[in-house]
């Protein structure tokens, strides 16, 4: 294996480094997933496979934008420029997201409210009982829940969300060695990456399971309320460039 040079096992190093590090200190990588999985009761299998599915699109962005870069001979300010206006498109594609999803989980939480009827039979006795619209025609949405567009907006946002330092940290020193070699690191940084993803979010809906608030509470009114909010709050220190 004469690819496997030293410089190549360093940038190897680097890159397993460089994908565990951004992605355990950009909250938006995990929190998203951790949120959306525990408002709409996901399952730990459907969880992973968004997740998955989104750090696949999340790498294989950059990656091709620096295979482009790289066979073009382009100079790496016009490829950091341009992943830097898909970072602040990811970025509003996020908070619109999270906006959205809030303001509709704040109507939906509007219209669980449990309310009170009072009934009159034909004998002349009358009484009250308590139910919210949600859960009495919530067989309607069931099958609807399969369809859901959430996690396809967070698949688009993740597709515009680029991997700043893949391209001019790894990918253009690797190129310098040979092609083998920038194949190596690029899969070392796209593995770790998303790996490092899914532990994130696994162990963060793990950590949310414990939560069982009590049926009708304000935490379970407005679980997607405060999902929305939670994505803002990321898209929001993406923008401020945390």
């Amino acid at each position: 294996m004469d690819w496997l040079t030293p410089e190549i096992i360093a940038l190897a190093f680097t890159a397993g480094g460089i994908g565990l590090l951004h992605t355990a200190i950009g909250p938006d990588h995990y929190l998203p997933f951790v949120v959306l999985s525990k408002a709409r009761d996901w399952s730990v299998r459907r969880t992973a496979a968004i997740t998955a599915a989104c750090g696949v699109v999340h790498v294989a962005g950059s990656v091709l934008l620096g295979l482009i870069g790289v066979a073009l001979g382009l100079a790496l300010r016009e490829l950091e420029w341009f992943e830097g206006v898909r970072g602040d498109l990811a970025a509003w594609g996020l908070l619109s997201v999270g906006l959205v999803y809030m303001v509709w989980g704040f109507r939906r939480a509007h219209v669980a409210k449990p309310h009170s009827h009072w009934h009159t039979h034909a004998d002349g006795s009358s009484h009250d009982h308590a139910h919210d619209h949600v859960s009495e025609h919530a067989h309607v949405h069931t099958d609807g829940e399969r369809f859901s567009v959430t996690p396809w907006a967070l698949f688009i946002v993740f597709a515009f969300g680029p991997c700043e330092a893949l391209i001019p940290v790894l990918m253009y020193p690797a190129a310098a060695e040979n092609t083998a070699g920038l194949i190596f690191v690029t899969l070392v940084f796209a593995v770790t990456t998303i790996a490092t993803m899914l532990t994130f979010v696994l162990l963060g809906r793990w950590g949310l399971s414990a939560l069982k608030p009590n049926a009708g509470s304000f935490m379970q009114r407005h679980a997607h309320t405060l999902a929305g909010a939670a994505i803002c709050v990321c898209a929001t220190m993406m923008l401020a460039g945390f």
